[in-house]
């Protein structure tokens, strides 16, 4: 049986996820963002044991920077042998940042 990757949520991605509850709260739509959050961590969570199931990010061609689409989100990730480090949670349209360190060292 293969090994699970050990996966972790940078604060940037942590951030992003508070931010994704916070707009459906404003609109009156908590139970919706809740809902949302718990999805999109759920996707994460299949990353333990799919490690390489998302697609290596077109805005950067670094081969350990990969991303799942759950539209209208992007969950970048960074992968590493024996661990997978989420750092964005973002809506698809918005152009992606990454914070220091996430991507690939050269």
């Amino acid at each position: 049986m293969p090994r699970r990757a050990k996966v972790s949520l940078a604060a940037s991605a942590m951030s992003d996820l508070q931010a994704v509850l916070d707009w459906y709260t404003e609109r009156g739509a908590r139970p919706a963002g809740l809902r949302w959050v718990a999805d999109l961590l759920d996707h994460i969570q299949a990353l333990a044991s799919h490690p390489d199931m998302g697609r290596v990010v077109p805005d950067f061609a670094r081969p350990r920077l990969r991303e799942l689409t759950r539209p209208p989100f992007r969950i970048v990730y960074r992968r590493d042998p024996d661990r997978v480090r989420v750092v964005r949670v973002w809506r698809g349209e918005r152009l992606l940042t990454l914070p220091p360190g996430a991507e690939d060292p050269e």
